[in-house]
C-alpha cells in the first residue's frame, strides 16, 4: 500500500516520488508522481505535483540525490496535478531553469477554461447540467497552485533537435550535457513530452501510459500508441531499463516494462473493436448512450486507466467517436453522432420550361 510523498528509490540518484490518485466525492486531488535525479551537479525535478505535502517529500528526494549546485525543472505537461508546485524551481537557492510546453500555456494560466471546454464535450453523456460550476469545483481542489515561476520559459525557445536512440528516431531537446533528454510526445494533451534519462537507463512516460484510450479534448490516440509502441522499441533495444509513469505508483524494470506496454497497445485494439460494434451499422448513436455501453465494455475487458470514474469514462467514450470517425449532427446536447456522407450530395437539377 502506497502513500502520498512515499519514496522509490532507482538508484543513489534517482528516485520517483508517489502520488496520489483522484477522488472527487472526498475532495481529494490526483497528484501525479515526480521523477528526482542528479545528473552531475545538476538536480532534475521531472513534474512537480500538487499540495504541499508533495511539495515536502519532493525537497526530502532532492536531499537524498544530492550535493547539487543548479537545478533544472521540467513540466512533462499542463495538467494540475503536474504542476502545482513549479516555483520551486525559485526556492532551491542555486541557479535553476523550468521548462514547460508551449501548446499547454494557455491551461497553465486558466486552468478552468481548459476543463470548462473538456467538460462541455461531455454535459449529455455524463449528466453535467452546468460544466463550468463542475469545472470550477475539480480546479478548487488543487491547491495551492503555482505553476510558473521566475524562470519559466518554453521549451520551443530552443532550436529542436534530433536524436537517433538505438532504432527510435525523434525530436526533442538536450539538458545537463545531454544526461537528460526531452521527446515530444503530445499524445494525453497538445504539449505532452516524455523524458529520458540515458545515464540510469529511466524512460519516463508521465501520463502517455494512462490508458488505452485518452480523455482530454487535445489528446490524440495515435500518438498515444506511437509512443508506447517507441518505448516499448527502446526497451527492448537495451535503450532504457526502467519505466515509470505519473500514475501507476511502481517501477518496471525490463521485460515487465515491455509486457506493461504491450498490455496497453492490446487493450486499445480490443476497445476499439468493441467500440466500433457499439457503433453498428451507420446508425446514429446518441454520447450518452453509448459511454453507457463502452464503460461496460471497459469493464468487460478488464481496462481501467489512470483515475477511473464516470465523468472520464465519457471524456473517452466521446474520443472513441470521433476516433472512428463519428461527427455530431449538432450542437445540442447529446445529439445524435453519425458518419459523415462519403460524397457530397447530388446537385439538384436544374428547373425546366
Amino acid at each position: 500500500m502506497t502513500a502520498l510523498g512515499d519514496l522509490i528509490e532507482i538508484d543513489e540518484r534517482t528516485v520517483l516520488v508517489l502520488g496520489q490518485g483522484l477522488d472527487l466525492d472526498r475532495g481529494q486531488p490526483d497528484v501525479a508522481n515526480a521523477l528526482v535525479h542528479r545528473a552531475g551537479e545538476t538536480l532534475v525535478l521531472v513534474d512537480t505535483g500538487v499540495t504541499e505535502a508533495f511539495r515536502a517529500a519532493l525537497l526530502e528526494a532532492a536531499a537524498r540525490v544530492g550535493p547539487w549546485s543548479r537545478a533544472l525543472v521540467l513540466t512533462t505537461h499542463g495538467h494540475l496535478d503536474h504542476v502545482g508546485n513549479n516555483d520551486l524551481a525559485d526556492g532551491l537557492g542555486v541557479p535553476a531553469e523550468h521548462w514547460v510546453p508551449a501548446p499547454d500555456l494557455d491551461q497553465m494560466r486558466d486552468p478552468v477554461d481548459y476543463w470548462v471546454r473538456s467538460f462541455a464535450r461531455v454535459a449529455g453523456p455524463a449528466a453535467l447540467p452546468d460544466p463550468a460550476r463542475t469545472a470550477a469545483r475539480v480546479v478548487s481542489l488543487f491547491s495551492p497552485m503555482r505553476p510558473f515561476g521566475r524562470t519559466t520559459r518554453t521549451y520551443e525557445e530552443r532550436p529542436p533537435e534530433r536524436f537517433r536512440t538505438g532504432p527510435l528516431r525523434s525530436t526533442g531537446w538536450t539538458f545537463a550535457d545531454g544526461a537528460v533528454r526531452v521527446l515530444r510526445s503530445q499524445g494525453h494533451c497538445a504539449g505532452h513530452v516524455i523524458v529520458h534519462l540515458p545515464g540510469p537507463g529511466v524512460l519516463h512516460l508521465s501520463d502517455e501510459g494512462n490508458g488505452p484510450c485518452g480523455a482530454m479534448a487535445d489528446a490524440d490516440q495515435l500518438k498515444i500508441q506511437t509512443v508506447l509502441g517507441s518505448a516499448a522499441l527502446l526497451l527492448e533495444a537495451g535503450e532504457a531499463g526502467i519505466l515509470t509513469d505519473g500514475h501507476t505508483f511502481a517501477v518496471r524494470r525490463g521485460a515487465e516494462a515491455v509486457a506493461h506496454l504491450e498490455g496497453l497497445l492490446e487493450q486499445a485494439a480490443a476497445l476499439g473493436e468493441a467500440a466500433l460494434g457499439l457503433v453498428g451499422e451507420g446508425k446514429p448513436v446518441t454520447p450518452g448512450g453509448f459511454a453507457a455501453r463502452y464503460g461496460r465494455a471497459m469493464a468487460d475487458l478488464g481496462i481501467g486507466g489512470a483515475n477511473p470514474n464516470t465523468l472520464f469514462t465519457a471524456m473517452s467514450a466521446v474520443n472513441q467517436l470521433r476516433e472512428l470517425g463519428l461527427r455530431p449532427e449538432s450542437g445540442a446536447v447529446d445529439a445524435p453522432w453519425s458518419r459523415p456522407p462519403l460524397r457530397n450530395p447530388e446537385p439538384a437539377a436544374p428547373p425546366t420550361g
